[in-house]
């Protein structure tokens, strides 16, 4: 008899065993557990279901049915039978209907059959069954209000998500995700002041649970921006067990010939901004310098224009979506990768967790994410130097490689033919100021501004996207609050990319947001011949914009702080005329523009790719810099409540310092490289 035969036999024997041990009420609870946890996890669960089932046949009148209905349920789920999950669950419940986690589960597997609704209306049950305050009770209650919020979200109910999300928060302020869900649903809605801290939920805390993107929308701070990712990357990621995951040996490329082998991560490898911004990017990669991947780890789609475009172009796709981080971070080990580009950042559907196991010598930030990363394994990031000048280095953990324009595009993108006014929803003779940016992008006092410009030029409009029936009437009205007719806001509904991009021209002044500005937005709007205004900031996302329109050969159109770009709109919108001449500058360096120049940015991002080549084969490969980084998290949460909307780089740093000093006076800091350095505390 073969080993093989021999385990087999003995696994049939322990089947029947356990079958028969189930008839006679002789199986505990636990000992099932362990079979058929065992069983499951060895590629048998045929047998574990069997074993319950036998089980539940014989043991109706113990007293832990509902435990085992609910195991049961688990292992269904496992094996792919939803539809038995449910109506295992629905007898864990009808035995204990304050089952917590079997309610949870229920309205789980109502979600994942597709039934958002049944999944929202057995957690609002719950909720009713758990208005009594006990610790378990309240977990669960958490857990279920989060759950029912996120649905909601998914949705598209963001009113009614962002107020199951409150009553999470207000149970349980720790739990920085719901946070981090509520305060991004309010920025979408509008709905200012974006933080509203109550009796049982400090401004702090609030604070504490912005996600980094949002904190772009909300503060002008880069040191506090790159603190919050350096503390959300420890939350997230923390340092799972990379003991299985050798560190990536640096291959010999420089001077052999050999083509340097080059990953693209991302979940927006598809029609998507950034989609859109890479794939002619990708296509005018040098197939002699560089070997392509691309590992898209986002949701299946069919016959995506611009996926068919980059599996055309590049030597190798990856379709990652379904593999946990540990083995996606295998395989690109496996595959040998050179250089490893994270293009999400912390952007929806990110997958930080596979660059945390190192799985190539060079990890790199670039194209999808406006800032630092703050971890201690992206060592590089991409980007030009008007959005991160020289000075500013010292906001970012990565060592800055420059390219000409941080903003990629595709100049085959289609266009549809232009609309009329008439027929994209303007009036024919009104001076349209536009703006197609994301709701979460308009803070109060951006829209303060833009009421008056509208205030200042009487026969003018302002188009802006759509953000909803709610949004859009909550703008009206504080349109009309300002002094402003509502109805001179004019918002575009949704529309095809070609489309979107033709009516885009229609406009007569793009007017950017602070301090989040247009990123793909602006490059748009340029590129159909809108001439874009805008003032930079400090951080990577209120500097992204003037970099845009710099490269577009529009230097003029950057302004000096909120002052000067209120006033420069309202000058071109009393006097239309004077912008013919800006259009016209735009029209004749269209294509001779830095930002239309994709080959020339192709090969510079080789030639980068190559620098962080040779220097990781001599052994200078960076080390993140992520010194003192809590002590600036703290100076930051601190003085983010005053949500200052602009300050000159001077007055920043010197609050800072100020603090930093205070803080050394009472217990010494360390010095660092960025703002406590030993020659800013001597000076002090």
């Amino acid at each position: 008899m073969t080993e093989g035969q021999g385990q087999a036999d003995a696994a049939a024997a322990a089947f029947a065993n356990m079958i028969e041990m189930a008839r006679l009420q002789r199986l505990s609870v636990t000992d099932l557990f362990g079979y058929a946890e065992a069983r499951a996890a060895a590629g048998a669960p045929a047998e574990a279901i069997e074993v319950y089932k036998a089980w539940l046949a014989y043991n109706e009148a113990h007293p832990l049915l509902h435990l085992v209905y609910f195991n049961y349920a688990v292992t269904l789920r496992q094996a792919g039978d939803l539809t038995g999950s449910i109506h295992a669950l629905r007898m864990a419940i009808k035995l204990d209907p304050k089952f917590g986690q079997a309610q949870i589960n229920l309205g789980r597997a109502y979600e994942d059959a597709g039934l958002g609704v049944l999944a929202i209306n057995q957690w609002r049950s719950f909720i009713d069954l758990t208005a009594e305050a006990t610790p378990d009770k309240v977990t669960h209650r958490v857990m279920v209000l989060q759950h029912i919020g996120r649905v909601m979200e998914n949705a598209g109910l963001l009113e009614e998500a962002e107020g199951y999300m409150w009553q999470a928060i207000e149970l349980r302020p720790d739990k920085l995700e719901t946070g981090q869900h509520w305060s991004a649903i309010r920025q979408r809605l509008c709905k200012w002041p974006i933080l509203t801290p109550s009796d049982y939920v400090s401004l702090r805390q609030l604070i504490d649970a912005l996600s980094p993107l949002s904190l772009g929308s909300y503060s002008d701070d880069p040191i506090f921006q790159l603190a919050k990712a350096y503390r959300y990357n420890k939350s997230l990621v923390g340092r799972p067990d990379t003991s299985g995951h050798p560190r990536k040996t640096v291959a010999r490329k420089v001077g052999t010939g050999a083509r340097l082998r080059v990953g693209y991560v991302s979940s927006d490898l598809r029609d998507h901004a950034v989609g859109f911004a890479l794939r002619e990017v990708l296509e005018l990669h040098d197939k002699e310098r560089v070997e392509i991947y691309a590992y898209y780890c986002g949701d299946p789609v069919v016959d995506d224009p611009t996926q068919n475009r980059m599996k055309a172009a590049i030597d190798c796709w990856r379709d990652i979506g379904q593999l946990t981080d540990e083995d996606a971070a295998r395989l690109i080990a496996s595959d040998d990768i050179d250089i490893l580009i994270d293009v999400n950042g912390y952007t929806k559907h990110a997958r930080t967790r596979i660059f945390a196991y190192r799985p190539a010598p060079v990890i790199v930030n670039f194209c999808g994410y406006p800032g630092s990363m703050g971890s201690p394994f992206h060592q590089y990031m991409i980007t030009d130097e008007l959005v991160v000048p020289e000075e500013n280095r010292i906001y970012y953990s990565e060592k800055v490689k420059y390219i000409p324009c941080t903003q990629p595009l595709d100049r085959k993108r289609l266009i549809a033919a232009k609309p009329s006014r008439k027929e994209a929803g303007l009036p024919e003779k009104a001076f349209v100021y536009a703006c197609f940016n994301g709701m979460q992008k308009i803070t109060e006092a951006t829209f303060g501004q833009w009421m008056q410009i509208l205030s200042s030029v009487p026969k003018s409009v302002l188009w802006i996207l759509t953000g909803g029936d709610s949004v859009d009437q909550r703008l009206r009205d504080l349109a009309k609050a300002a002094g402003i007719e509502p109805e001179r806001i004019i918002f575009a509904p949704k529309a095809g990319n070609a489309q979107h991009l033709a009516r885009v021209g229609v406009a007569d002044l793009f007017l950017d947001t602070f301090p989040y500005g247009a990123h793909s937005t602006a490059a748009d709007a340029l590129t159909v011949g809108l001439p874009v205004l805008t003032f930079p900031g400090k951080t990577f996302a209120a500097r992204f914009c003037h970099s845009i329109v710099h490269a577009a050969g529009l230097p003029d159109l950057i302004c000096n702080g909120p002052e000067d770009y209120v006033a420069r709109a309202i000058a071109f919108g009393r006097d239309p005329k004077s912008l013919q001449t800006v259009r016209d500058q735009l029209a004749a360096k269209r294509e001779t523009s830095v930002l239309r120049d994709m080959p020339g940015l192709a090969r510079r991002l080789e030639d980068i790719y190559w620098e962080m080549q040779g220097e990781a084969e001599r052994g200078e490969t960076p080390v993140p810099d992520l010194r003192n980084l809590d002590a600036y998290y703290e100076i930051g949460a601190e003085l983010v409540q005053a949500n200052l909307v602009y300050q000159d780089d001077a007055a920043y740093r010197a609050q800072y310092l100020a603090k930093l000093a205070a803080m050394h006076d009472f217990a010494p800091i360390p010095f660092d490289e960025r703002l406590w350095t030993a020659e800013a505390a001597a000076r002090r």
